[in-house]
């Protein structure tokens, strides 16, 4: 099992539900009104007067023949809009109860 941590620009949100419902992943937690920048360029999220935008964050376990379509296609749909900002990191679970 593996669990992806994804930080984005809120305008990805609905894309980011529906590709993880064309991989079949139905489990995820989602956290609103993030706050961050990324580490070589883009845009800072802030939600202040000079940095209006927020950003989300989602958390999803799947199992790990599912992880490597659901990258893809969250790479894919990064690369439609670089600018927005969007990032996924992989982690291998041992245990789940």
């Amino acid at each position: 099992m593996k669990a992806i941590f994804i930080a984005y620009d809120q305008a990805h949100h609905q894309a980011l539900i529906e590709i993880l419902d064309k991989c079949q992943c139905r489990g995820f937690t989602s956290f609103e009104n993030v706050q961050g920048r990324g580490s070589y360029k883009g845009e800072p999220h802030y939600g202040s007067h000079a940095w209006p935008s927020l950003a989300q964050a989602m958390f999803t376990f799947v199992e790990d023949e599912r992880a490597p379509r659901l990258l893809e296609m969250i790479k894919a749909l990064d690369e439609e809009k670089p600018r927005l900002g969007l990032r996924a990191f992989v982690w291998p679970i041992e245990t789940t109860i």
